[in-house]
């Protein structure tokens, strides 16, 4: 079904779970530099109740929010679960302390741990969409995808999924399991990673993209400034209605612990871009 802002508004995760392509994702609700429970948690639980609110059922996680926090403030928030909610967690990702903090650890015993915690945390007796959040250079990865293939088979996990992962990658996953999702950084300003999202809407695979504006590059940022003023919307929403309309598979998170920002960040669903926008937009990385 298309929106009258001319996109698919919805999007079969996995070949089964239809969800809304606008989701919303939980890094933004745990405490600052995504360390420990957040000064005021109703914050956070409010945020998640309206994302819910206005038509949001797709929700991203992981269980190094936090760590462990996000996954505890997404089960009060939304436990029990309304039917159509979909939660996707990930693992494979330890945090040590604020924001960068973090090693791999992608061993069978840490994902073994690190999916039953989530689980728990959850209440969930199956992870709809359970990703891989980097695949460990000190773990062969059929050894983590030949792990995660039996946590399926055991009825642990709906689907399965990867993050920050090459054409390759996928191809090699494919071979111990199906690939429901990939999660890598993509947007209007930032599009290293078109050859994974062009395989992935080949194969009936959901792209994902984290940092949904780029940066970092002052003349595109300010054209993209320019080209949001014309059109009366804020740059984040300008970014975040191009990835809507450049490709059906792929899905949006972008993260918030504030309900007005949420708000805003829903809107970008209901942006119209001709094809004359598209061609001005799609242009703006030929500068790089």
């Amino acid at each position: 079904m298309k929106t009258s802002s001319g996109f698919k508004s919805t999007y079969l995760l996995g070949g089964d779970l239809e969800i809304n392509r606008m989701g919303y994702g939980a890094m933004r609700i745990t405490g600052p530099q995504i360390w420990g429970m957040p000064e005021n948690p109703q914050h956070s639980i409010d945020v998640l109740q309206r994302a819910v609110e206005l038509g949001v059922n797709f929700i991203d996680t992981a269980d190094q929010y936090g760590p462990f926090t996000s996954e505890q403030l997404i089960a009060e928030a939304l436990h029990p679960y309304q039917e159509h909610i979909v939660v996707g967690t990930k693992g494979g990702l330890v945090r040590f302390g604020p924001w960068a903090d973090i090693n791999n650890d992608a061993s069978p015993q840490h994902l073994q741990d690190a999916l039953d915690g989530s689980l728990r945390r959850l209440k969930l007796e199956q992870i709809a969409l359970y990703q891989l959040h980097r695949i460990d250079p000190k773990v062969p990865a059929e050894i983590s995808f030949d792990f995660l293939a039996k946590a399926q088979q055991q009825g642990k996990i709906r689907h399965l999924g990867l993050s920050e992962v090459s054409v390759d990658d996928i191809k090699l996953a494919q071979q111990h399991f199906k690939v429901a999702s990939v999660q890598n950084r993509y947007s209007v300003l930032d599009r290293q990673w078109k050859p994974v999202l062009e395989y992935c809407k080949s194969q009936g695979i959901a792209f994902i993209p984290w940092f949904p504006i780029g940066g970092g590059m002052v003349q595109l940022e300010g054209q993209l400034k320019d080209i949001a003023n014309r059109k009366q919307v804020t740059m984040h929403q300008l970014a975040l209605a191009w990835l809507l309309h450049h490709a059906d598979n792929i899905l949006l998170i972008p993260g918030t612990s504030s309900v007005a920002h949420l708000e805003e960040n829903i809107k970008a669903a209901g942006i119209a871009l001709t094809a004359e926008d598209m061609k001005e937009l799609d242009g703006l990385t030929k500068a790089q």
